[in-house]
């Protein structure tokens, strides 16, 4: 009988997103702050061994879905290396990827034929200008990335756009377009209040609802399924094959069907990323415990799973960077 990794309330834990670095090659200004150095070194990071042996027992305990996260997750070396040595684990039957994609286009296909079925890719802006402003880097570099990823044969290929009023709020459309014409399925996300980096995001907020009865007014959307581990709600758009999800954690909270954990590259398991909830494992690895003794552990961790976030009701509560945590 397949074991089950279960939480206090209930929730079965069956999708885990693995952070492989927390650098990055992007300053995007709601994942790190301007300035921000403090990356851990790499003798903190978990090797492919630990990370292989961590996401193994995992997949005993009843985790299908892992994503690879950073970061950015194309920095750390030899990255489809270790996507092969993950997908062939029994067990994981859903290999994934989030890639800013700047270094896609050399990576593409042989992170393909490593195992990685579907990527998600942060895009926010069509506008090249404005793609510097906001992440500091080249658009033509994404763009690139993103063709070559279609080319190597990932679909669905999802592009990630965090709306900002007043920011990118007024590029919907043209995201949406952007989407029918390449085949890529689209997300649009709002904006959490993480710390320092989430200090402004109460002003660019807008809920995803907003932007729904936009595009309703432009466009006939019907509901539509999408397979992915994810909260997103989707709807195609009639007439195109295009799906747009919405991912809603401030103004339709999925809480009591969140089915996810997070392994940052220290090996610090995030149990929420709206609470400060997280358990060690690196030091335990490295002290030389028994699978059997990490499982425990593990399911140990799990039970410290809260009941819900709290970005509405206390969003000066929580500091924490995305690009450490693991998006």
């Amino acid at each position: 009988m397949t074991q089950q990794l279960i939480d206090q309330y209930g929730r079965s834990i069956e999708y885990l997103r693995l952070s492989v670095t927390d650098r990055c090659d992007l300053r995007c200004n709601y994942c790190m702050p301007e300035g921000f150095k403090d990356f851990n070194e790499p003798e903190n990071w978990l090797t492919f061994d630990e990370i292989e042996r961590v996401i193994r027992l995992f997949g005993e305990l009843g985790t299908k879905r892992i994503r690879i996260t950073g970061g950015e997750p194309l920095v750390r070396k030899n990255l489809p290396e270790l996507a092969a040595r993950l997908a062939a684990l029994p067990g994981i039957n859903d290999l994934s990827l989030s890639s800013n994609a700047t270094r896609m286009k050399k990576q593409a296909a042989a992170l393909q034929q490593a195992g990685i079925s579907r990527i998600n890719v942060s895009l926010d802006t069509l506008k090249a200008d404005r793609f510097k402003n906001i992440t500091g880097g080249k658009l033509e570099k994404v763009i690139d990335g993103l063709m070559a990823a279609k080319e190597a044969g990932f679909h669905p290929v999802k592009i990630n756009m965090v709306v900002m009023r007043g920011v990118n709020d007024d590029e919907v459309e043209d995201m949406v377009q952007f989407c029918i014409d390449n085949d890529f399925t689209l997300r649009f996300i709002e904006t959490m209040p993480m710390g320092d980096t989430g200090r402004g995001a109460s002003l660019q907020y807008i809920p995803l609802n907003e932007i729904h009865d936009r595009l309703a007014k432009k466009y006939t959307l019907v509901k539509a399924n999408m397979n992915g581990g994810g909260p997103a709600r989707y709807v195609r758009v009639e007439g195109t094959d295009l799906r747009i999800g919405y991912i809603t954690p401030m103004s339709q909270h999925f809480c009591d069907t969140c089915n996810r954990v997070r392994l940052s590259v220290d090996g610090t398991l995030y149990l929420c990323l709206g609470q400060e909830d997280s358990y060690p494992l690196r030091e335990l690895m490295r002290a030389g415990i028994s699978d059997d003794e990490l499982k425990q552990h593990i399911q140990k961790a799990i039970n410290l799973k809260p009941e819900k976030h709290e970005f509405s009701d206390k969003p000066e509560k929580l500091v924490r960077f995305m690009s450490m945590t693991g998006g």
